[in-house]
């Protein structure tokens, strides 16, 4: 009885998300570089050097992949000035996973505004997403590829409410400044759905993996993850940690919940421990946002 509860909640969920989102017109659809990409990759014969060159076609995704292998919480010891050596160095499927995620993340590049800084909130992605894989390598997970892109995308939600709720939008940055609740929090109380339902229903509608939808879904509350908890542990842990050092922070996620179950989770020992392994990351976030220069 109970599991058929559940599995009626979240049908019944899912059906307002789409209700909500049915009405709204010209959401994105997949990014023409990104369909190119995964379909080379899939390919017999792919290359760095063809892959290179469909890559290429965006200078600006060629830019942010190389600021991707040259960020210093990722660790690669030489530097990566073209994008074949990118290629080689990362490695074909990790490459894929990078470009999908920036792929997503430029369609929404003209999202800006007095109450919406596009730059923050993609400095804020970006440390997420750098710092959670190297947490993840750190720790020994080998998903850190998949982590990159639930790290970056798992904000994705917020523009498209900056963008095509902008009155709620508005009316949820003045709860915030009145009543000190958390800007998720209000988001189910204004709209009715909140950021990361957004994000799981446009990673859906692009035929992207379930399991990186779930990942981004359950970011704020991991441990409620209705499979694996571990990459949204990760996600939540890194965007954490922004909020708990105060660099490469979000204003729409002051107030948030620390998930004390992620502890166990990702094997961190105990609250003591945790902190300590928090502020062993303080210098390299710090080197991450002054790397930044785009």
């Amino acid at each position: 009885m109970f599991n058929n509860e559940i599995i009626n909640e979240t049908e019944v969920r899912k059906r307002r998300i789409e209700s909500i989102l049915s009405g709204v017109r010209n959401l994105p659809s997949v990014p023409v570089i990104m369909m190119e990409v995964s379909k080379l990759i899939e390919e017999p014969g792919a290359s760095a050097s063809k892959l290179g060159k469909v890559i290429s076609k965006d200078q600006g995704l060629v830019t942010k992949i190389l600021s991707v292998a040259n960020s210093p919480l990722y660790g690669i010891p030489r530097r990566v000035s073209t994008i074949d050596f990118a290629i080689v160095i990362l490695g074909f499927n990790h490459i894929k996973n990078i470009v999908i995620a920036l792929s997503m993340m430029e369609a929404f590049k003209d999202v800006n505004g007095p109450e919406f800084d596009h730059k923050k909130y993609w400095a804020h992605s970006f440390m997420v997403a750098t710092a959670a894989k190297k947490i993840a390598d750190d720790l020994g997970y080998r998903t850190s590829g998949e982590v990159f892109t639930a790290g970056l995308l798992h904000d994705l939600g917020i523009p498209i409410i900056y963008k095509h709720f902008n009155k709620e939008y508005n009316e949820i940055v003045r709860l915030t400044e009145e009543t000190g609740k958390s800007f998720f929090s209000l988001e189910e109380e204004v709209i009715g759905i909140n950021h990361m339902d957004i994000a799981k229903f446009l990673i859906d509608k692009w035929n992207l993996p379930v399991h990186l939808g779930e990942s981004i879904q359950y970011h704020h509350y991991p441990s409620k993850t209705p499979n694996e908890p571990l990459v949204a542990s990760l996600i939540h842990l890194a965007d954490f940690i922004t909020q708990k050092i105060g660099i490469g922070d979000f204003d729409c996620d002051k107030g948030m919940q620390f998930d004390d179950n992620i502890i166990d989770i990702l094997k961190l020992g105990n609250q003591e421990y945790l902190e300590q392994f928090i502020m062993s990351y303080k210098e390299l976030f710090e080197n991450q946002i002054e790397s930044l220069n785009f």
